[in-house]
């Protein structure tokens, strides 16, 4: 079962990107000569009027080929399909028709986890930052915190859902921090230094709880739809941040096998609840998965949308395109580079299922 599910879940989310690129390259008269799902031998196949659609063997993948993409052109599909109709050179096409045939993978990506999220909330609500206990003797509690104070913003920055405290309170590194809460109907703002915990090696505000749940109606359903996916961006970026700063280590990154492991677990747990939970948690664990392939796949970096489209910016600037020699050998190096990191997560992955 949780293999199906893993399958199933990884395959709508790639699914969702490849998607992306191919309806934008379509729209932007770019030919997309294969679109497929999954990566390494072929286990079905279909030849459309212009496209071939294919699924693979390992589903931890995909990919939306562009006609000239590689520098190489194809045979006609057939003779009846006129070239306007098939679509023309990935090249050719404008930059701006190739940036938003890139950036239309990762951004489907977030509109998947915006739907995903209105399914979410719709059935089981968002956690509201409201404190449910202060500890004693930490620096909420010094601070004249209390149960009941809603958390309105930390550090300027607007808070609506109690796992963004979360988030602030675990990437703190011991700086001072401003919160601004409301306790009846009134607004407050304080100073707060987080204080350092020896046997967690992390530093604490000092809150207990997860917040107070709140059922939302159809209008409320949208805006913490909104809130949820904002809250998934932000998490993200903060979770690469600590990676490459060293506070996360590289250990504690998954790939798939880690992925499949987690969907395992969570299965496992939620199955005494119901099936309304498990596929609750499987939903939250897609949309975590959608912003997190959404975002990895904008770093500048070769090989992936991100790396393509700091050649395409480059372009703008220079007005010319870089010598496709030299993109493609930048982004071989990258694509090499990749798969190195994909066996160094395997590799974690394994030895985390056997420690």
């Amino acid at each position: 079962m949780s293999i199906l599910v893993f399958i199933l879940v990884f395959g709508i989310v790639v699914f969702s990107h490849e998607l992306g690129h191919f309806l934008l390259a379509r729209r932007g008269g770019i030919k997309v000569n294969e679109f497929t799902i999954g990566m390494g031998p072929v286990i079905w196949k279909k030849q459309g009027k212009v496209t071939v659609y294919s699924l693979r063997l390992f589903p931890i993948g995909g990919a939306c080929m562009f006609e000239g993409e590689d520098g190489k052109v194809s045979e006609p599909v057939s003779d009846e399909i006129s070239s306007s109709t098939a679509g023309g050179n990935f090249q050719d096409a404008s930059v701006w028709v190739r940036i938003s045939t890139v950036i239309a993978g990762p951004l489907f990506n977030i509109l998947l986890a915006f739907i995903l999220s209105l399914i979410l909330v719709g059935f089981s609500g968002t956690d509201l930052p409201i404190v449910t206990d202060v500890m004693d003797g930490f620096p909420a509690q010094e601070a004249g915190m209390q149960a009941g104070d809603r958390i309105l913003a930390i550090d300027g920055q607007s808070i609506h859902l109690y796992r963004e405290v979360s988030l602030a309170s675990f990437a703190n590194k011991g700086e001072e921090i401003t919160i601004k809460y409301e306790r009846n109907d009134q607004e407050y703002e304080t100073v707060i230094k987080p204080e350092y915990d020896e046997q967690s090696g992390r530093y604490y505000i000092g809150f207990m709880g997860a917040g107070e749940l709140q059922r939302c109606n159809p209008l409320q359903t949208i805006q913490y739809s909104v809130y949820e996916v904002r809250y998934w961006l932000i998490s993200t970026v903060k979770s690469l941040s600590m990676l490459v700063t060293g506070r996360v280590s590289t250990s504690e990154m998954a790939g798939p096998v880690g992925i499949a492991q987690v969907i395992d677990t969570a299965i496992d747990e939620t199955t005494p609840y119901g099936f309304g939970t498990v596929m609750l948690t499987v939903i939250n664990i897609a949309i975590l998965l959608s912003v997190n392939l959404g975002v990895l796949n904008l770093m500048p970096l070769p090989a992936l949308d991100g790396g393509r489209l700091v050649f395409m910016l480059i372009e703008l600037v220079r007005g010319k395109p870089v010598p496709a020699d030299k993109e493609g050998l930048v982004h071989l190096i990258g694509f090499v580079a990749l798969m190195l990191l994909m066996i160094f997560v395997l590799y974690n992955d394994i030895v985390r299922i056997f420690t």
